[in-house]
């Protein structure tokens, strides 16, 4: 069992940047792939990012590709999520998952067997 929070949300203007953190306790960090969801009002929950238990490898979803990061630090317990050249539409509730799944594509929610509680992300235009 893992438990994970994720901080460092907030609200900021159209072109600003944020960076949120997953901080995970409970079973070692290293042994789950990683991902970033978000639930914009009134729509389903969507893959944002996901990064390997290495860190080595990473795939985004188009809409976040060349603007967000993601990245994790295993000595830490801690995985990242730089945004950059935030739009209105990244409005959201941002979401950390971890999955114990050894071969997935880890951008589908039914593949996360654990999940943060989220934090709130707004960008005003």
């Amino acid at each position: 069992q893992v438990q994970l929070v994720e901080s460092g949300g907030g609200s900021v203007q159209a072109g600003g940047s944020l960076r949120l953190s997953c901080a995970a306790s409970g079973r070692t960090f290293s042994m789950y792939a990683m991902g970033w969801f978000r639930q914009a009002p009134g729509k389903e929950r969507e893959f944002v990012a996901t990064i390997s238990r290495s860190g080595g490898t990473t795939y985004y979803a188009d809409s976040v590709k060349g603007r967000f990061v993601i990245s994790r630090d295993n000595a830490k317990n801690t995985m990242y999520l730089q945004m950059n050249s935030l739009k209105p539409e990244d409005t959201a509730v941002y979401y950390c998952a971890a999955s114990s799944r050894l071969v997935a594509g880890f951008k589908r929610e039914w593949e996360y067997d654990h999940w943060g509680q989220g934090t709130q992300v707004t960008v005003s235009s």
